[in-house]
This record gives C-alpha cells, sequence and structure tokens, in this order.
C-alpha cells in the first residue's frame, strides 16, 4: 500500500546506493523510498567514489533522468552537479531535461567542488579552476536555472563560506550544508537551509536528528544512503506526528 507523501513541515530524503555497477539497485531503491512515503531521493556527481578511485559509479544524470521516469510523485534531486564537469550550457540544458521528465519534481542542486573531488578532474584531464573561477560558474549556471523556473540548492561544506552564502542570497536559492552540526544550520537566517549528511541508527535516532535540524530551521534534511528506508520513512512520520 502506497504510504503517500506528507505535506507541511520539514521534509525528509535518502540519498541513494549509487556506487555500484549499475543503476538497478538505486532505481528501486527510489520506487520504494516513494512507495514508503519519503519525501526525496537525492544522487551525488561523482566520477568516482571520493578516496575510492577503484570503486564503481553509477552516473548522475542517466540515473536521474531514469528515477524521473520511474516514479511519479517523489521529489528527485543532485546533491550537488558538480560545475566544470560538463560545459555550462550542456548541463543547463541536460537538468531542464531531468526536470521536464519529472514533472517538475526536480530539484537542481549545484557545487562548486573541492579538493576533496579536485582529483576526479585532473584525472580525466578536466579542468579544475579556482575556487572564485568555479564560484563564478556556480553563479552564473544557478541563476540560469532560477530564470528558467528550477528550483536550486546551493551546495555548501561543513562550514558555509559567505561567498557561497552570498550566490544563494543573490538567486533566491536554498543553501545545502553537508555534514555540518546544528548550530550551523542555527545560524543561517539570510538563506532557506536544507541538511543532508550521514545519519545512523534506527526510526528513533533518525527522527531525533530530523527533529533537531528542523528546529534549527532546516526545511530538508537529506540522509547518507541509510540501513532501511522503513526506518526513515518510519521517523518521517514521528516528526511530522508532531507538527514539525
Amino acid at each position: 500500500m502506497n504510504a503517500g507523501r506528507i505535506e507541511g513541515g520539514v521534509k525528509v530524503g535518502v540519498t541513494l546506493p549509487q556506487f555500484r555497477d549499475d543503476a538497478a539497485g538505486a532505481i528501486a531503491a527510489a520506487a520504494e523510498a516513494e512507495r514508503l512515503g519519503i519525501d526525496g531521493v537525492f544522487v551525488f556527481d561523482h566520477l568516482w567514489p571520493i578516496g575510492g578511485p577503484g570503486r564503481p559509479i553509477v552516473a548522475s544524470l542517466p540515473l536521474l533522468g531514469a528515477i524521473a521516469a520511474e516514479t511519479e510523485r517523489i521529489v528527485i534531486g543532485s546533491l550537488v552537479m558538480r560545475v566544470g564537469l560538463l560545459p555550462d550550457d550542456m548541463l543547463l540544458e541536460e537538468l531542464g531535461r531531468v526536470d521536464d521528465v519529472s514533472g517538475g519534481r526536480f530539484v537542481a542542486g549545484l557545487g562548486t567542488g573541492d579538493r576533496l573531488s579536485a582529483d576526479e578532474n585532473r584525472a580525466f584531464g578536466v579542468p579544475y579552476g579556482s575556487a572564485e573561477e568555479r564560484r563564478e560558474t556556480l553563479h552564473r549556471c544557478a541563476a540560469s536555472l532560477r530564470a528558467r523556473g528550477h528550483r536550486v540548492w546551493i551546495g555548501a561544506g561543513a562550514t558555509v563560506d559567505p561567498r557561497t552564502r552570498e550566490v544563494a542570497h543573490s538567486i533566491g536559492a536554498a543553501l545545502n550544508a553537508w555534514d555540518t552540526g546544528v548550530a550551523t544550520v542555527e545560524a543561517e537566517t539570510e538563506v532557506e537551509m536544507t541538511w543532508g549528511g550521514p545519519v545512523a541508527g534506527g526510526a528513533v535516532a533518525v527522527a531525533e536528528r530530523v527533529r533537531e535540524l528542523a528546529r534549527a530551521g532546516a526545511t530538508w534534511v537529506v540522509c547518507g544512503w541509510p540501513d532501511s528506508l522503513t526506518a526513515v520513512a518510519d521517523a518521517r512520520r514521528m516528526v511530522a506526528d508532531e507538527g514539525l
């Protein structure tokens, strides 16, 4: 039986199992997340798992398209697409197509990448500009997507760089802080805050983490691929029942 989506309050999503040889598991997980009433599913944009160049990963854009085609209601997002891996025009066109296939359910999460992902660019001969150059590209692409009517999240790290915040603020996009503390989320008052990162434990532990972040002002909590999708769905219902 389809649990249905819970309207209002903080939204809860999961990243999908992408570090595999094929996309079947991730597509099945997205369908199951939708059936359970989880609010969103999100994919990374890497050429290999960080720190694991010998491990596989399913490419993000084909995976996003497949999930958009195989689901009906759940929000689909990139967390995050790294500017510079594709030419800007190609990136914008591809993300727009995903949104079209999804019927407007797509969240375009964009980011600059950082020192942890730099080796991926260099290994494949993809230019890796300065932080300022990458931030300018981020601003340009994000502003273009917003102008076309797409939802946009700007990726930030564990600490929020004021210049990254300004990109989000200037175009009215949300800011996604990955694996940061509750205090960081609470301190951000100029932009909508979303959060992503590992959340260990069963439904009770996940619900407590979601509560903390919701009270700090987060509008979304995206859990790293969990041990149990059912536990995440149960946590979502617990928090919704409390009016958060």
